[in-house]
Order: C-alpha cells, then sequence, then structure tokens
C-alpha cells in the first residue's frame, strides 16, 4: 500500500473513531446527572481523536497535492 492508500485508511478509522466518540458524548450529555464522573475521560478522548483526524486529513492532503 502507498503513502497515500494508509493515510486514506488511517483517516477512515479515525473518522469513525471520532463519531462513535461523539455519540458517546452526546449520549452522556442526555443522560447526565448519571455518569458525570466519565465527562472528562471521554471529552479528552473525543479531543485526542478529532485532533488526530484533523492532522491525518492536513497530511493527506498535502501528499495529494
Amino acid at each position: 500500500m502507498n503513502d497515500v492508500e494508509t493515510l486514506k485508511a488511517e483517516v477512515k478509522k479515525l473518522s469513525s473513531r471520532a463519531t462513535a466518540l461523539k455519540m458517546d458524548l452526546h449520549d452522556l450529555a442526555e443522560d447526565l446527572p448519571v455518569n458525570w464522573q466519565s465527562i472528562m475521560n471521554v471529552a479528552q478522548e473525543t479531543y485526542s481523536t478529532y485532533q488526530a483526524l484533523e492532522s491525518k486529513r492536513a497530511e493527506l492532503k498535502q501528499l495529494e497535492a
């Protein structure tokens, strides 16, 4: 697999993970005050995943240019 294909696969995987985490965060917010202790963990993981996704998308865009 070449670099572009590898990055596309990583972006797809990160995008899927980010969407799942977004929904986890949404579900957590809807169920408040139940499980309020996990807000920071879920939010940090969501933030980190979206940060990595943005970085990989920029890297892919640069490679494709």
